[in-house]
């Protein structure tokens, strides 16, 4: 084969121009003017800021003169000189280290970034001028730089000096490159350079190594042709540039330059035999390679895009990694019509047909984000009812949320069909298997940058290659990953260790398989590019699903410029600043607190402090969320910050207009057509988003749930709650009973081998008397999915089986968007309970006792158990994301109080006593029902069985509350009821 030599191993010298020199020579003069001159001119005219004497307190009695006035602003000076002396010593120590950003001297903005100017226009030509000189070229090196083989030069500068050089050195190095390019192809050699093994979970890639040697990081897809598809010294091929793995061989182009380069064959007895074999092997495969001309060609085509600077690997699963997509039309084609056993996709966005019913695309494709909005949503529904039932201010009766009407029912039903909750328990599982499994091998939890679901299996990709993982995991397709196959995932049992891994956060698919990036192991900051419209939404995903998902604890999400109203989502765990100004001292100080609390544990990073038996919920992440544009001194600092914080759980994205966003180590585009890119990784995925009618709708719907702002207590007046004719003359056509045991009255039993199907279809519509949209109703009866025409033909059986009434109009009826409503013909026993109440408590009992105490009794007596507790397994999964098993017992406990505050006020404490003792079979730690009990007890005059009821409740009481006792109303009730009953309890006990 042909061979390539260099002329040199050094790097080729930046060409300074005459301006340069002269800005140089310039801040040199202005340096030495601030620093040596002023305290100079001061000492020499004015003299030394100290006194001579030790002031007294006549001194502020004399007479202010025109000497102690001068006096006084040269102090002011000499303040003002020390302060700026003060920032080009910090400049210039930051600048000649080469790690991190200045430090920041305070209350010295102005004179810091004047130092930081003229320190930099000086050090522009000095650090040309280095390497003439042995050892001074090594002034800008740690000890660990100097020994690292993957750091650059401009890796040993700030993120800000770094682009600046970048952008004053682009055009001689390019100059520079292509003469030396020229002159080595003539030459009798070829370099090769071997991936080094990753030092502080810090990975090499191409990016980086075409930086370091030649000179332009956008270089790196020469090096990827002249390397694809070749075979590597461990069988492996390079199939992707993302893809580079320790001990791999790379062959350079032409022009590379550097001293770990192995130049075959005059250097091969720089490396071991071994290594030099596998050169050689390795050299006999590259006739394909390209030339100058290409290469250049290929650089520059290279560079138009843009640009990611990962430090970390993301491997595509081998199954399906080199299949061949299309593009985004398939992509966002396959990710719309799902699959039925996947990871939640089974539910994807419908075609633009008629099918999708109005539901909205981008959260019917978020499995994981829906999932988490569905289950937040209901706990924040039943959390608001009880308290609205127990507060002593809004009264006995419990206030529902109102029923969500327009764009909000279109995202809740979303919701619903979106939502994959067994996806999410199962990683949930997983992963706390996982971390369990490590314990107790005495194994540290490995850095997880990112998990791919594959269908049901999970795959983990790991900062390190690692031993092999406790069982039931496997070895993946190389010692980066770790996957779990379906069973095993199904299998997983629950634990109740520390959440391992809660920064996963969804980005997007690939062919229906979803991408989680750890955002607080990142070894820096993530920037998101894009429209500003598409920024948003991709950035109101990730924030709703780290505050909602379901695999983490606890979680601190900072949002900056944006998001204010997603607190409603999760106020505990959303906080909102409004500019970066405010974020970075806090960010400074935290990271300060966290650095030295791990180091007080003795830990290394979080993952030791969330493992073993020292798992400590103060590791829990920070993640910051970036809307705010920085500025380059910002974006500089930020990336400060990030440089250690993954050691640290602390993570940051920024949302940026700017390409190229300073010392971020991971770039990603989202575009117009909703396609998230990361290039240099090989990535395109279909994004999860959350696009701002949706973003509002979900906020709505939280602030309804608990009354909070924004919430309107009648939002459709015309549309008042579902009540049917109480009398004798309604009788209905079909009743049904859901309260105990399921049975229907007016109907013929269905067909036997679709009854169970038919009879929860139908139990779902008499709960949603609003209607349900077939996609919604096709979800809860097939939760791993169902084609458009079976849920079609289900809907029309269950038409034909409620029959029609006497006017010919059917009882499943089409409403607005296609939503199925039930004719009021067609109850429930809930149905006519409530409509019992109602009647009592806002109708006719109004004015009549005697027909408000029947309306009570009769309700009462309808209730013959729980929500449908002979549910088949498997079937009714549905129920979980609702409230009505909250608001049964409610129900039926509002009845009993309201019968039994009737009963005792016509002296019947014995009748009041059985209504509240048949609504505590539902509602048994219902506080109101123990008091109010408690008064009917009392009104019997039998202070034994007092007594007796006392102890029983407070037994209960410690049951239910983990042995807290009885609630503060309770207590007060009994020491006025029965001033005794602590003494009765001590002497029981």
């Amino acid at each position: 084969m042909a061979r390539r030599t260099s002329r040199t191993s050094a790097a080729p010298r930046p060409r300074r121009t005459f301006g340069d020199f002269v800005k140089a020579f310039l801040a040199f003069l202005a340096l030495a003017a601030l620093v040596f001159g002023v305290p100079v001119a001061l000492a020499s005219q004015i003299g030394w800021p100290f006194p001579d004497e030790v002031p007294s307190l006549d001194l502020l009695q004399q007479q202010i003169t025109v000497d102690t006035f001068i006096y006084v602003l040269s102090v002011v000076v000499w303040l003002a000189w020390a302060q700026f002396t003060a920032c080009v010593l910090v400049e210039v120590k930051a600048a000649v280290s080469g790690f991190g950003m200045p430090t920041r001297v305070p209350a010295a903005g102005a004179s810091q970034a004047l130092a930081r100017q003229l320190v930099a226009a000086l050090l522009l030509v000095t650090a040309g001028a280095a390497s003439f000189a042995p050892g001074l070229s090594q002034l800008g090196q740690s000890l660990e730089d100097q020994h690292r083989p993957g750091v650059t030069a401009s890796a040993q500068q700030t993120p800000g000096q770094q682009a600046q050089q970048a952008a004053q050195d682009r055009a001689a190095e390019q100059a520079e490159s292509d003469r030396q390019a020229a002159e080595q192809a003539k030459q009798d050699g070829t370099k090769f350079y071997r991936i080094q093994p990753p030092e502080g979970r810090h990975h090499d890639s191409l990016w980086e190594i075409s930086e370091r040697h030649l000179g332009d990081g956008r270089r790196y897809s020469e090096i990827y042709e002249l390397n694809k598809d070749r075979v590597q010294p461990d069988g492996e091929k390079l199939s992707k540039a993302s893809l580079i793995r320790p001990g791999w061989i790379m062959e350079m182009p032409a022009d590379a330059y550097g001293g770990d380069l192995v130049e075959m064959p005059d250097e091969a007895p720089k490396v071991s035999e071994k290594v030099r074999e596998q050169i050689v092997e390795y050299s006999k495969s590259g006739d394909h390679a390209l030339g100058s001309g290409n290469t250049a060609e290929k650089g520059a085509a290279a560079s138009t895009g843009s640009v990611d600077r990962d430090t970390t690997q993301i491997v595509l699963p081998r199954d399906w990694a080199t299949q061949d997509r299309s593009g985004a039309a398939d992509s966002h084609a396959d990710a719309a019509k799902g699959s039925a056993a996947g990871t939640g996709d089974h539910a994807q966005a419908a075609d633009a047909d008629d099918s999708s019913f109005g539901l909205p695309e981008a959260l019917l494709a978020s499995p994981l984000l829906a999932a988490g909005l569905l289950a937040a949503l209901g706990r924040r529904r039943r959390t608001a009812l009880w308290q609205s039932a127990m507060g002593a201010v809004t009264g006995r009766a419990a206030t529902p949320p109102p029923v969500p009407t327009g764009e909000a029912a279109n995202v809740q039903d979303a919701l619903f069909v979106g939502a994959d909750p067994e996806a999410v328990r199962r990683l949930d599982r997983s992963l706390r298997r996982l971390s369990e499994a490590l314990t107790a091998a005495s194994r540290p939890l490995p850095t997880v940058y990112a998990a791919w679901l594959v269908g049901g299996e999970i795959h983990l990709q790991l900062g390190d290659g690692e031993d092999a993982p406790p069982a039931p995991w496997q070895q993946g397709q190389d010692q980066t990953v770790w996957r779990l196959d379906e069973a095993a995932a199904e299998a997983a049992p629950a634990g109740d260790t520390a959440a391992p891994y809660p920064g996963l956060v969804s980005l997007g698919t690939v062919d229906g398989n979803r991408l989680l990036l750890n955002l607080e192991s990142v070894p820096g900051v993530v920037s998101l590019t894009g429209g500003p419209e598409d920024r948003a939404a991709v950035m109101s995903s990730i924030a709703a699903e780290l505050a909602t998902n379901g695999w983490s604890d606890r979680m601190a999400i900072t949002l900056v410029g944006f998001g204010e109203e997603l607190g409603a989502l999760a106020p505990s765990r959303l906080r909102h600043l409004p500019t970066i100004e405010d974020l970075l001292p806090v960010m400074e100080a935290e990271t300060r607190q966290r650095a030295g609390a791990l180091g007080a544990a003795g830990h290394d990073s979080i993952l030791t402090g969330r493992s073993g038996h020292a798992q400590n919920n103060r590791w829990a992440p920070h993640l910051v969320l970036l809307a705010a544009e920085p500025t380059e001194a910002q974006a500089a600092e930020l990336a400060a910050l990030g440089t250690g914080a993954a050691r640290l759980g602390i993570g940051y994205l920024i949302g940026t207009a700017v390409n190229n966003l300073p010392g971020a180590v991971w770039e990603l585009e989202v575009t117009s057509d909703g396609r998230l890119l990361a290039p240099v990784l090989g990535l395109e995925l279909r994004a999860q988003t959350l696009p701002r009618a949706q973003h509002e709708a979900v906020v709505q719907l939280f602030r309804d749930a608990d009354g909070g702002a924004g919430h309107d207590p009648n939002p459709d007046p015309g549309a008042p709650p579902f009540l049917v004719d109480v009398t004798e003359q309604g009788r209905p056509a079909v009743y049904a009973r859901l309260m105990g045991p399921f049975e229907i009255i007016g109907l013929e039993s269905p067909d036997p081998d679709r009854a169970a199907l038919m009879r929860e279809a139908l139990a779902m519509l008499l709960l949603h008397r609003e209607g349900v949209n077939p996609r919604v109703l096709a979800a809860a009866l097939w939760p791993r999915g169902v084609t458009d025409d079976v849920r079609d033909a289900l809907i029309e059986r269950l038409r034909e089986w409620l029959g029609s009434d006497p006017d010919g109009t059917a009882r499943l009826r089409a409403g607005a968007a296609g939503r199925l409503t039930l004719a009021p013909s067609v109850v429930s026993d809930l149905d006519v309970v409530r409509s019992l109440h109602h009647e009592a408590t806002q109708g006719r009992g109004t004015r009549n006792a005697g027909i408000r105490e029947r309306l009570l009794s009769d309700a009462l007596d309808l209730v013959r158990g729980g929500l449908l507790p002979d549910r088949p397994e498997g079937r009714y999964g549905w129920l979980s994301h609702e409230i009505i098993d909250a608001q049964l017992p409610l129900l039926v406990t509002d009845v009993a109080l309201a019968l039994a505050e009737h009963r005792l006020g016509n002296d019947q404490p014995e009748q009041a006593i059985a209504a509240l003792s048949s609504a505590l079979t539902l509602s048994p730690a219902d506080e109101r029902l123990w008091n109010e009990l408690l008064r009917a007890t009392h009104a019997t005059g039998d202070t034994g069985r007092l007594t007796s009821l006392a102890a029983s409740l407070t037994t209960r009481a410690a049951e239910l509350g983990g042995g807290r006792g009885l609630p503060p109303r309770t207590t007060a009730l009994l020491d006025e009821l029965l001033p005794t009953w602590r003494d009765d309890s001590a002497a029981a006990g």
